[in-house]
Parts: C-alpha cells; structure tokens; sequence
C-alpha cells in the first residue's frame, strides 16, 4: 500500500509541485489548504507522514502540530515542517512543539525525499522499506526482488526497471514514449517497438501457470497496470 502524505500548505503553487513530485515517486497525497481543514482531515484519514507548514489561515502549523501531539489518535503521526522561517530559534520551537524534521524554503525535491524516508525509517520502519505492491505483485527495490503469489520471479534488468515504472502508477497508462525516457534515459536512441519486446518478456515471466495478466495495452496509447484487466 502506498505511503499516505498530508500536504498543509496554502501556497497553491507549491503545494501542486509537490503533489506531483510525491506521486510520481509512488506517495498518495492529500492536500489541505488550511489549518482547520488539516486537522479534519488528520482525524478523518490518519495520514502516514504530514508536511506541515508554519504559516497557514486559520490555525497555524504551530497549533496544529501541539495539537496533534496532544492527542493519543494522533501522537506518532510524523511531521515534516516547511517554512520560510529559518532563524535557529524558530527551529528549536518547531522541534520543540512536536515536529520530528525542519526543512526551510526553498528546499529541493532530493532533500525532502531524503528526509521524509529518514523519518519514516525512524518512526514508521514497516513502512520505510521500500516495497511496491500491486494485486499479488510484490517488489522489493531494496533487494531487486520479485514475487508473485509467493513465488520468485526473476527479471532482466530491463523487464526489472519497466515493471517498476508500471508499478509506481497503477492504472496509468505509460506512452511507449514515456516508457523509453524513463526506462532507458532520454540520452539512449532505442527504436520504439523495443518498448513492445520488452513488455512481452515481463508478461512471459509474470505470466505463468495461467496467472491472469496484470500488463493491459491500450491501443495506440501505451501500457498500464491493470488487475482488472482479464488477460
């Protein structure tokens, strides 16, 4: 199941950069414009992981942060604070009232990632390691491992990358020119129909002792991750 992150940021720029940077990395986001909408949405959906950033209308991140460690439901929730403020005072009271990170603006997308896994190891070990699931599918990009149904399967390096992309998005359907960049690098000149080889080794691997096909193409389009999809 995907890591879920609470994103409390009313700068709506931002606040769509990271939603798209986080999904892209395999993250489901929510955002909260506000404070008080945030706190709904703590008590509603119990995120994974929240950054948090200070100043916000209604209730501060500040609040919300005190508050939410005040609570037992809410306690081991990790926070990440994003903000301007980036005095070594305004730190410490940040750490202080319950936030288990500090990154100032601007930040990059490395170091977010970076810091939100380092959290996560600390806080939330079960779901730091970094595994993908899809229906029976389960990999473990820690090990390069595959499983499917319990069984190992065992991939080219290749077929490896291309399932991963897959499975980063299920359901979205991938443009074979899509698949190339991300899968070969934008540096690489690697004909199209390639993609199309590819695909068909990942299904024979996968596919074995009439499992149904998870890999759906969509003519003209691409491929997507599809366990609906009846082979």
């Amino acid at each position: 199941m995907a890591i879920r992150v609470l994103v409390v940021e009313d700068e709506e720029a931002l606040s769509e950069l990271l939603s798209y940077n986080l999904e892209k990395e395999g993250f489901t986001v929510t955002v909260a414009p506000d404070g008080e909408e945030a706190l709904m949405l703590v008590e509603e959906d119990g995120p994974d992981i929240i950054l948090l950033d200070w100043m916000l209308p209604n209730v501060s991140g500040l609040e919300i942060a005190r508050q939410m460690r005040a609570r037992v439901q809410t306690r081991d929730i990790p926070i990440i604070m994003l903000t301007a403020r980036g005095a070594e005072e305004d730190r410490i009271r940040g750490l202080e009232i319950g936030a288990d990170d500090y990154l100032t603006k601007p930040f990059s997308m490395s170091e977010l990632l970076a810091r939100m896994r380092a959290v996560l190891r600390r806080t939330r070990p079960t779901l730091a390691g970094d595994v993908a699931t899809f229906g029976d599918i389960v990999l473990d990009r820690e090990t390069r491992r595959l499983r499917r149904a319990g069984r190992e399967v065992h991939l080219g390096p290749t077929e490896y990358r291309l399932l991963d992309v897959l499975m980063q998005r299920p359901g979205r359907v991938f443009s074979r020119e899509q698949l190339l960049d991300r899968v070969w690098g934008n540096e690489v000149y690697v004909e199209i129909r390639t993609v199309d080889v590819h695909v068909g080794r990942l299904r024979k691997a996968l596919n074995r002792r009439g499992d149904r096909d998870p890999i759906r193409t969509v003519r003209s389009a691409g491929y997507a991750l599809d366990e609906t999809y009846p082979g």
